[in-house]
């Protein structure tokens, strides 16, 4: 049987990372235009013919442009659909609107939900994302979801720190289970953080649930939006006799806000995330280390186009 034909589109929010998947694979990025109106409105048009193909959009949700991020996706999903694709698979490494998963307070919308629902209505036969704030979310949609675990990828590199003594961190109970995966790929025992929310983006750290003392700290999280939780984190185990070079490692770099600054304070040993969102000059800092994704989702594609198991990739 011939092999199934495929294309990658880039979306506007991440070029760079559609251009190294397309690298890897040694294919060329379909051809696409993408433009915004003076009223702000978007506009997608196709320049190559996609029928009967599979076609593969890579887009994310970057900090300060979720909304329209989302909306180009699902612009673009809708002419792949209409162009006659045979398939659309969306690879959105990072998910916005993950963190809003269930109501919190009275009358509270499920947002994640709502884009599940959104991208399965504009055409996606299938999604690839990185690491949702939350597995359960798979649940929301209405297509098969592969979401993707960084924990190999981060512990190589760490492995060859050859770190002593080194205790895996998380900042709160919802992520013991992804720490604790991480921590037995490092061969390490685990502390869990207990830490209170008085407000949207506020926390306090009240115990630290296991032994740090004189241990190599390194504090693993899904992302890190404004920084307040990991610097508040930081300042936990140094108070509980941490070694003071503690490192920070999570999948997605929002820094929003005051994360930034809240960083170049903390003086974390360094800073290791993912190139999920693509992270300008201007939020680049000194000790801050950036882990390619590309050669993972290459993979992924490769799978899904071959017919074999993405799990071997990541588990």
């Amino acid at each position: 049987m011939p092999q199934t034909k495929y294309k990658i589109f880039a979306g506007s929010s991440h070029p760079k990372l559609a251009e190294a998947i397309a690298k890897e694979l040694k294919v060329p990025l379909g051809k696409i235009k993408l433009e915004t109106f003076s009223c702000g409105e978007k506009y997608v048009v196709l320049e190559e013919t996609v029928r009967g193909q599979e076609v593969f959009i890579v887009q994310t949700c970057r900090d300060q442009f979720v909304n329209e991020d989302y909306m180009q996706l699902f612009l673009m999903c809708d002419a792949m659909v209409r162009s006659f694709a045979s398939k659309v698979h969306v690879i959105l490494p990072h998910f916005g609107y993950a963190r809003q998963d269930k109501v919190h307070l009275p009358r509270e919308p499920i947002s994640a939900k709502l884009m599940a629902d959104l991208i399965t209505a504009s055409g996606a036969d299938h999604v690839v994302t990185l690491q949702l704030h939350a597995d359960q979310s798979q649940g929301f949609f209405d297509v098969p979801v592969d979401n993707l675990n960084c924990h190999k990828i981060f512990a190589r590199y760490f492995k060859e720190k050859h770190l002593k003594d080194i205790v895996v961190v998380s900042p709160d109970a919802g992520g013991a289970k992804n720490a604790k995966k991480f921590a037995d790929d490092l061969g390490a025992p685990i502390a869990i953080l207990h830490k209170t929310r008085p407000e949207h983006n506020v926390s306090h750290v009240t115990h630290v649930v296991g032994d740090v003392k004189g241990k190599a700290c390194i504090i693993y999280d899904d992302m890190i939006d404004t920084a307040g939780s990991v610097a508040n984190a930081k300042q936990a185990l140094v108070k509980n006799g941490a070694k003071k070079d503690i490192y920070l490692c999570a999948t997605h770099g929002i820094f929003s806000g005051p994360a930034i600054g809240r960083l170049r304070k903390a003086q974390f040993k360094e800073v290791v995330i993912t190139d999920s969102i693509p992270v300008s000059k201007a939020k680049q800092f000194k000790g801050l280390k950036l882990i390619p994704i590309a050669p993972l989702m290459a993979g992924v594609i490769e799978s899904v186009i071959g017919q074999k198991s993405v799990s071997s990739l990541f588990y």
